[in-house]
C-alpha cells in the first residue's frame, strides 16, 4: 500500500555536517553531539523577526537577547506537491477539522515564486554587468555600468528582504497543515471511530464497588489534598503500596518490552521549544497542553516522544541500523487546559505523571507493519494484567497533526462506570522526521560516477516515526485498583507484577 504523506522537511539555519551513524552501538558516542557553529550574521539579521520562528515573544532576562531566543528552523515544505494535490489536501484538512488555510498557503506560494523569479532576474542582470566590467571600456561606459550595478544591488537587497518576509509568512501559515491520512481511517469525529478488537469482559461484582479515589483513601495510597496545598489542583502524592505499584508497573513494562528488541532510555524532561514544534505540538498559546518556562526557549515535556524524537535530529542513518526501537521512561507534564468534570477526577487526568513510551524509527515501507506491532505489544501487556479493553481506529477529526493513523486502547474502569483511554499507538510517517531532519541512506550498491573514483551515493530518504504508550501509570492504577478490589476492601495485585513488588499479593486495609 502506498502511504500518502505530506512532504515536510527541516532546513536547519546552521551550517553543520550531518552525523552518520554506522552501528547502533550502546556507547555514549552513539548519542554524541557536534558543537553548532555560530550562525552567519546575515542569517541572524534575516530571520531575527520571523513570525514563523516564534509565535509568542519571550521575556528577556538578560542583556543578551539571543540567550532566550529559540533555535531557528524552517520546515522545507513541498509546496509544489501541495499545489499539485490541492483537492486531496483540501479534503484532508476538512476531514481532520483543521483550521489550516490552504488558499492562503497557495496564494503566498505563488507570490513567493513570482518574487523569486524577479530576484533571480536581477541577479542575472548583475552578473551580466559584472562580466561587461571585466572588459576594456570607455570611462563614460564604465561609469554608467557602475551606476547600473549599484542600482541593481539596491533593488536586489530590497527584494531579498521582501522575499525573506514572504517566506516567513508562508512558513507560519503552512505549518498548520496536518499530515495526510491513511485511507482506511474512518471519517468524522470521535463517535465515528471504529472498534478493531475487544478483549475480555467486565468483571461482575457481588458487592458495592468503590472508585479508585475511595480505594486510595481507605487503603492510604494517595493524597490529593496535601498536593493541592503544595502544588495546586490535579497533583497528587502516592503513598505506601501505591509507590511500589508504580515502580512495579514501570519495571515490568520495561522488562517485557525490552524482550521485543527495544532499547531502554531515560530522557531529559526539559526540551527546547523548537523540538516540541518539530514533533508537531504547539508549545505556546491559549489552549496549549505544554508548560513553557518563562524567559527561556524551553518547555517541560508532555511525553517522552518529544526528547526521543530529538536524539537523531539532523542525522543521516545507514539503512542497516534501522529499525531503531526505544522504550523510554520519563515524567510527563501537561496543562490539561479545558479539562474538568467528574469524568476527569482523581488520577484519570493529572498535571504530572510517569510513563513508559515506545518510539520507532524505520524505513517508510515498514511503518505500517511496526504500527501493528506496537498495538499488539500494548494488547499483550494489558491482556497479561487481566484487563477488559477495546482498541479503536480513531476517526479523522480525533487525529493530532502528526498522525497518519492512530489506534487508541480504552479499558473498562468499573468505579468510573465507563471505558477510559489508557494508551494509543500512532504512525506519524515522515511528518516528524522531515521537520527533525532524520534521514537514512539506502543500502544500494554504489555506482561509479563519470569521474574516475567518484561514487554516486543513493539519495537519502526520510525515516518514518511511530510512538505508542506502553504504560501511563495513573490510568493503569485506576484500572488495577478498581478491577481488582475485593469485598473486604483489599486490592489483589496481578500475578505478573508481584515479583516486582517484593512478593506482595494484595494491598490490605491498614490497622487503625
Amino acid at each position: 500500500m502506498v502511504l500518502h504523506t505530506l512532504r515536510l522537511a527541516t532546513v536547519p539555519l546552521t551550517f553543520t555536517t550531518s552525523r552518520l551513524f554506522l552501528n547502533p552501538s550502546p556507547t555514549l558516542s552513539f548519542f554524541s553531539r557536534h558543537v553548532q557553529p555560530r550562525k552567519p550574521s546575515f542569517l541572524l539579521r534575516a530571520f531575527s523577526n520571523s513570525s514563523a520562528v516564534q509565535d509568542t515573544p519571550l521575556t528577556q532576562t538578560s542583556s543578551d537577547s539571543s540567550a532566550a531566543r529559540p533555535p531557528q528552523w524552517k520546515a522545507a515544505i513541498d509546496f509544489k506537491w501541495i499545489r499539485d494535490n490541492k483537492e486531496a489536501v483540501e479534503i484532508n484538512i476538512k476531514n481532520r477539522n483543521s483550521n489550516a488555510d490552504l488558499e492562503a498557503v497557495l496564494e503566498l506560494y505563488e507570490n513567493m515564486v513570482t518574487l523569486q523569479k524577479e530576484v533571480e532576474g536581477i541577479r542575472e542582470e548583475r552578473n551580466n554587468v559584472a562580466k561587461k566590467m571585466k572588459g576594456k571600456l570607455e570611462p563614460l561606459e564604465r561609469e554608467r555600468l557602475v551606476e547600473e550595478g549599484k542600482n541593481l544591488k539596491e533593488s536586489l537587497v530590497t527584494l531579498e528582504e521582501d522575499l525573506v518576509k514572504l517566506q516567513d509568512e508562508l512558513q507560519h501559515v503552512a505549518r498548520s497543515i496536518p499530515n495526510m491520512t491513511h485511507p482506511d481511517v474512518p471519517v468524522g469525529g470521535e463517535d465515528s471511530s471504529t472498534v478493531r478488537k475487544e478483549i475480555g469482559s467486565p468483571r461482575e461484582f457481588s458487592f458495592p464497588i468503590k472508585d479508585h479515589l475511595q480505594l486510595g483513601k481507605d487503603l492510604d495510597l494517595m493524597d490529593f489534598d496535601s498536593a493541592a496545598e503544595v502544588s495546586g489542583s490535579k497533583f497528587f502524592y502516592l503513598k505506601n503500596e501505591a509507590v511500589l505499584l508504580e515502580m512495579a508497573l514501570l519495571n515490568w513494562t520495561l522488562s517485557e518490552v525490552m524482550k521485543k528488541g527495544f532499547t531502554p532510555l531515560t530522557t531529559p524532561e526539559i526540551v527546547r521549544s523548537s523540538i516540541v514544534e518539530k514533533c508537531g505540538f504547539q508549545p505556546r498559546g491559549d489552549n496549549t497542553q505544554v508548560y513553557s518556562i518563562d524567559g527561556t526557549d524551553q518547555c517541560l515535556i508532555g511525553t517522552a516522544e518529544i526528547p526521543v524524537g530529538g536524539i537523531h535530529m539532523d542525522s543521516i542513518l545507514l539503512e542497516s541500523v534501522l529499525p531503531l526501537k526505544y522504550i523510554a521512561f520519563s515524567h510527563c507534564f501537561r496543562t490539561e487546559a479545558g479539562a474538568a468534570g467528574a469524568a476527569t477526577k482523581g488520577l484519570y487526568r493529572v498535571h504530572q505523571f510517569s510513563k513508559a513510551e515506545m518510539f520507532v524509527l524505520c524505513r517508510p515501507e515498514d511503518s505500517e507493519s511496526f504500527h501493528n506491532e506496537l498495538i499488539q505489544i500494548e494488547e499483550d501487556l494489558f491482556t497479561s494484567l487481566g484487563l477488559h479493553f477495546k482498541t479503536l481506529d480513531m476517526a479523522t477529526a480525533d487525529l493530532g497533526a502528526p498522525a497518519y493513523r492512530k489506534f487508541d486502547v480504552e479499558a473498562w474502569m468499573p468505579g468510573l462506570g465507563r471505558f477510559g483511554e489508557i494508551s494509543s499507538a500512532s504512525n506519524c510517517t515522515d511528518y516528524q522526521s522531515r521537520r527533525l531532519g532524520i534521514r537514512f541512506r539506502p543500502s544500494e550498491p554504489l555506482q561509479t560516477g563519470p569521474k574516475k573514483g567518484k561514487a554516486n551515493l543513493p539519495p537519502t530518504k526520510f525515516v518514518h516515526t511511530l510512538n505508542a504508550t506502553a504504560c501511563a501509570v495513573p490510568r493503569m492504577m485506576v484500572c488495577l485498583l478498581e478491577n481488582y478490589q475485593q469485598e473486604d476492601g483489599s486490592v489483589v495485585i496481578p500475578e505478573p507484577l508481584r515479583p516486582f513488588m517484593g512478593g506482595i499479593e494484595a494491598i490490605k486495609p491498614k490497622l487503625r
